[in-house]
């Protein structure tokens, strides 16, 4: 059970990194380093789409990593 929970915490990992780093290329470069715009952004179309996807696989690696510390914690 265990070497089950961790390979799916190592694939949703890497999925959860590549879509934040999709996420950020997709912003504005000032936003990312601290720059603020005056117009309020609203997220549409894909980038609210990729948004939920990202929130979706947090919490799905939040909890594979609770079920995995109840795993290795749980006498066999």
């Amino acid at each position: 059970m265990q070497t089950y929970l961790s390979i799916a915490m190592i694939i949703v990992s890497i999925l959860l990194i590549a879509l934040i780093i999709i996420g950020a290329q997709n912003s504005a470069v000032g936003n990312v380093f601290g720059g603020d715009s005056p117009v309020y952004h609203s997220r549409r179309g894909i980038e609210r789409t990729l948004f939920n996807l990202t929130v979706w696989v947090a919490v799905i690696f939040f909890i594979l990593a609770i079920l995995s510390v109840l795993a290795a914690t749980t006498p066999q």
